[in-house]
């Protein structure tokens, strides 16, 4: 209905008790208002807000005004991480060769914070989905070479906001077998198993491929791929592809390493194992000190060290991904389904970290 204009103080609705209702309807019944002016106000029902078009952001749309408040609230525009599981080392059989570490998984974030991607723009009241990848187990010791050897894939980390964003678990490591010497492809490739086995390939755009094994007197395994380099041969030195720092949860700096690649383990007495990427990828295991593959470090998407080859061990496993979302802290995060977080408060934002699960996550203002 269209109400006639007044001047200032015509209209007279003061009083003691009542107050002024308002126009109000679903976010649906919202948008299917036709050519909507500057200055309306609304109570929107679906996510039980209060909202104003106006074009205080360069382009015209509804704002959510702040709670008890004159101001209308900062767009909710959301910066991540996401990072799969890392792949498995391999493990090792008695008296065989040395094994490939496991790659990285896929490294995904967005332009603020070293990567390619655009910073999401998302909705009050809406539901995303978030799954955090599990580890790829580490390959098992045995007397005799078989498919168990080998490194398993870790699994993909998901986050889907305006658009759907998908890391791929990283690659498993090669096993000293026939058939399954060659590292696994992922996010980035598993590492190669003694002899001139290739690494497995990277993800275009979320990591590198592993290393290849070994035709030398050592036999060691090549070193899974990071999100910032390709596995080491295990001719070189067996070490992981290096991760790369991301300063999503600090106010200042480069942040913490994500998605190094495992070392490959090594046959040889003599020659030690691959070191894992950046310090968060697993260690090779090596023969001589007797040492033992060791896993990716937990909620970095970092692969496992793959295991010695005399009297052979398992394999390390994969780190477990992450998804990692910031944004402005006038806003909180509910969730459903199995995920486990936690939240920090750096500067301006509000920092939350997804360790565990799937589920759903909406957003409020607080």
């Amino acid at each position: 209905m269209a109400l006639t204009k007044v001047s200032t103080a015509v209209v007279d609705m003061s009083g003691n008790t009542g107050a002024l209702e308002i126009a109000k309807g679903t976010t649906a019944e919202r948008d299917a208002i036709i050519s909507p002016t500057l200055g309306l106000l609304r109570s929107n029902t679906t996510d039980n807000t209060m909202e104003v078009y106006t074009n205080n952001s360069g382009t015209p749309g509804w704002q959510v005004l702040a709670e008890g408040g004159n101001a209308i609230a900062p767009p909710l525009t959301v910066d991540y991480l996401v990072a799969a599981g890392g792949g498995g080392g391999a493990g090792g059989h008695f008296n065989g060769n040395g094994t490939g570490g496991g790659g990285a998984g896929g490294y995904i974030t967005t332009t603020s914070h070293g990567g390619t991607e655009t910073a999401q723009t998302l909705v009050v009241g809406t539901q995303y989905n978030i799954t955090v990848g599990d580890r790829g187990d580490g390959g098992l010791q045995s007397y005799s070479a078989s498919n168990s050897n080998r490194g398993l894939n870790g699994l993909d980390s998901v986050f889907t906001g305006t658009s759907t964003i998908t890391a791929d678990g990283g690659g498993g490591g090669g096993a000293p077998s026939i058939s399954y010497q060659v590292g696994t492809s992922g996010g980035s490739g598993g590492g190669g198993a003694p002899s001139s086995n290739s690494g497995g390939n990277g993800t275009s755009g979320q990591g590198f491929s592993g290393g290849s094994g070994s035709s030398g007197s050592y036999y060691r395994g090549g070193g899974g791929g990071g999100a910032g380099g390709s596995g080491n041969s295990g001719s070189a030195s067996g070490n992981g592809g290096i991760g790369k720092t991301n300063s999503i949860t600090v106010a200042s700096g480069t942040g913490p390493f994500y998605a190094g690649g495992g070392g490959g383990g090594v046959y040889s007495v003599s020659y030690p194992g691959g070191t894992g990427g950046s310090s968060v990828g697993g260690q090779g295991g090596a023969s001589n000190g007797n040492t033992t593959a060791t896993d990716g470090a937990t909620n970095t998407g970092s692969g496992g060290g793959g295991a010695r080859g005399i009297n052979g061990r398992n394999g390390g496993n994969g780190g477990t991904g992450v998804v990692i979302l910031r944004y402005p802290n006038d806003y909180t995060i509910a969730k459903t389904g199995t995920l486990t977080s936690s939240t920090a408060i750096v500067g301006t934002d509000n920092v939350t970290t997804f360790l565990t699960g799937s589920g759903t996550i909406t957003f409020s203002l607080v």
